[in-house]
């Protein structure tokens, strides 16, 4: 049997369930649908299990902007905010609209029909949906397993070798010696959670990345919610965060020395005396050039400081049966081997799309305001922010999407699709961002352009006023109209 819903919404973790929020407060009588490949609520939240798993942004900008985030910790645990997801999930009824296990292989658009079929499978059984508009929340990662590299010798290696992506329930390293293979979010994060039961850890690195420190706790954030209570002191937090991070981001780019100085000058302060600074946390590259990792409390720089974990900037020559040799001729000593080496992208979550029999060649296709494909009727997509938190974009795109519903709804449309005839338009990458997990899969996905409304944003103050506020019927957003049994749609 094929189901019909309004809108089918793919992925129920952070993105999907805010746009069935936003949804389903707009429109109260509308069906829709939430296809869920994975059998729990929470998406990357309840994926990813290792120790100390937390947000990189704080949790003002993180949460969603309908419903306050009330912990007192900005910098959140992950359990935390999977919490947080199934609670929005289930105060509004959202997780009665969640088909868990079902796997979208494929999406096909009719012009003749003006609707989408999107085919599934479920218990390895094929399944089938159609919907008059097709909302895909699945990020852009894989979900399969994350990037590791081809490591010389690794199969000599007598120990234990993990990615953070799969970690095991039971894996065990009280006392043991750790190596953590990686510089970025995931591994600053594992090294001082580790040291709580780990002998020694290692953040074994090829190059440094820019690490701040900021305060767990948003002192104003909490103060102003026990003075104006959650649903007014938010608003403000909010906006105070993005107004820092926005002024850091462009501080970055503009005075890039200044920023480098200043966090070279806070993770001196932190680390002990004589400590090879410049070793160890100085970058080749500059800051933003790809995303700040923040530590809270500077728990990382306190892990150093007690001799729980060190920090190793090298390379790896090949993995030995007792640890890794380094390049240098060092050898580190290892009972498990933590590879924090990054993620892989999948563009869409693998999803097939066609249109009228033609399959969409994503690279072929510009990026609308970073939320629509041109050539492609009736279809919306979430990615966020990298230079902020992702539920800030999200947010704004849901928002977008039910004004869109509500237009098409107002004048009788039945499709709408983003159309680039604009010669002047070059194609610029989606993400213009240098971090190698973007780099290794940014040709797979859609292009974005020169000019607006091709380009990517990535100013939450500017997407408000564009998003929120900006016309709809630009132009560059054709609509029409089915006509009855002709099979052709008007103007």
């Amino acid at each position: 049997m094929t189901e019909h819903v309004e809108v089918l919404i793919v992925g129920a973790g952070l993105s999907g369930v805010g746009a069935a929020h936003h949804l389903r407060t707009a429109f109260p009588r509308k069906t829709y649908a939430i296809l869920e490949a994975r059998d729990a609520i929470g998406g990357t939240w309840d994926l990813f299990r290792y120790p100390g798993v937390r947000s990189d942004s704080d949790m003002q900008t993180l949460g969603y902007r309908f419903r306050p985030w009330t912990s007192e910790k900005a910098i959140a645990d992950g359990p935390s905010i999977l919490k947080y997801v199934r609670d929005t999930a289930a105060e509004a009824g959202i997780d009665r609209h969640i088909r868990f296990g079902h796997k979208v292989i494929r999406a096909e658009w009719s012009t003749e029909d003006a609707q989408w079929t999107v085919e599934a499978t479920h218990d390895g059984e094929p399944v089938r949906f159609t919907a008059k508009f097709l909302y895909l929340c699945s990020g852009y990662y894989d979900y399969a397993g994350g990037h590791t590299p081809e490591f010389p010798g690794i199969e000599n290696f007598g120990g234990t070798v993990v990615h953070p992506q799969h970690w095991p329930e039971d894996l065990d390293y009280t006392g043991k010696k750790v190596v953590v293979i990686g510089s970025g979010a995931t591994a600053v994060t594992l090294v001082p959670a580790m040291t709580d039961r780990a002998g020694h850890v290692t953040m074994l690195q090829r190059s440094p990345t820019y690490i701040l420190s900021l305060p767990s706790e948003d002192a104003l954030a909490n103060r102003l919610r026990s003075l104006l209570g959650p649903k007014l002191a938010y608003p403000i937090a909010r906006w105070k965060n993005v107004a820092v991070s926005t002024l850091i981001y462009q501080l970055s780019r503009r005075r890039p020395g200044f920023v480098k100085a200043l966090i070279r000058k806070a993770a001196m302060k932190q680390l002990p005396p004589g400590y090879a600074v410049d070793t160890h946390f100085k970058p080749r590259y500059q800051p933003w050039d790809q995303r700040l990792c923040l530590v809270p409390d500077g728990d990382l720089f306190r892990s150093i400081k007690r001799g729980d974990a060190s920090i190793v900037t090298d390379r790896i020559a090949s993995f030995t049966k007792d640890g890794i040799r380094l390049e240098s001729g060092d050898e580190l000593a290892a009972d498990v081997v933590v590879t924090a080496t990054g993620l892989r992208l999948l563009a869409f979550g693998g999803i097939d799309l066609v249109v009228d029999g033609d399959p969409v060649k994503l690279p072929e296709t510009m990026a609308y305001k970073g939320m629509m494909l041109s050539g492609v009727p009736n279809f919306a997509f979430t990615i966020g922010y990298t230079n902020a938190s992702w539920t800030l974009k999200a947010d704004l795109v849901g928002e977008y999407v039910v004004r869109l519903l509500r237009h098409l709804d107002r004048h009788g449309y039945d499709q709408c699709v983003p159309v680039n005839d604009d010669p002047a338009v070059t194609e610029r990458p989606l993400l213009d961002f240098d971090a190698g997990y973007v780099l290794r899969s940014i040709d797979e996905f859609p292009k974005a352009g020169s000019r607006a409304p091709w380009t990517l944003g990535m100013s939450y103050a500017h997407d408000v006023v564009k998003l929120r506020h900006g016309k709809i019927d630009d132009g560059a957003l054709r609509f029409s109209r089915r006509k009855t049994g002709a099979g052709r749609l008007s103007a």
